[in-house]
């Protein structure tokens, strides 16, 4: 079983899962991953704009994935947040994250994000920005520190792209 547990000792059960979406003119869309912790990402993306059809896909990590995303998570100190002064889900949409590590165990829900000026007028700039950077930008940079060329869409979440990176490159080799 893959617990994702650092070489530190600082092991123990590791799960995260983040979930964007929304209820409009084409139904609920969405885009939710997930680690479990013996290894497997499920990946699902919904969208029913020109009939597509939801995609999942589900792939075993080894073990160094699971303490890469422990340690994304670690460095970010999203554990020591909390959600009460962040903008409620709306009409716009939802974004939830829920993580445990260890003996640790947290669960996020806010609005749809859209920009710096969204986390700025917050009424906890500092806490929902380390969220936004967690799920939007930090993301693009381990993209961009690789050497693959995984083309994304502006429009969609950075996690999007991150996550459709590994899977591609887990089917390619």
């Amino acid at each position: 079983m893959a617990t994702g547990a650092g070489e530190d000792g600082s092991g123990g059960e590791f799960y995260l899962r983040y979930y964007v979406g929304h209820k409009g003119k084409f139904g609920h869309e969405f885009l939710e991953f997930e680690f479990r912790p013996d290894g497997k990402l499920r990946y699902a993306n919904n969208s029913n704009y020109k009939n597509d059809t939801m995609i999942r896909k589900e792939v075993f990590v080894s073990p160094s994935v699971l303490r890469e995303a422990r340690r994304i998570i670690q460095e970010s100190e999203i554990m020591k947040e909390d959600d009460n002064n962040w903008p409620e889900p709306d009409r716009v949409g939802r974004q939830e994250l829920e993580i445990v590590m260890g003996n640790e165990h947290i669960s996020f829900s806010t609005s749809k994000i859209g920009s710096l000026v969204d986390v700025q007028t917050s009424k906890d700039p500092e806490g929902l920005r380390i969220f936004y950077y967690l799920v939007q930008v930090y993301p693009n940079s381990i993209l961009a520190s690789h050497h693959h060329k995984f083309h994304c869409c502006l429009s969609q979440s950075s996690v999007h792209c991150f996550f459709v990176a590994v899977l591609c490159v887990l089917y390619i080799t």
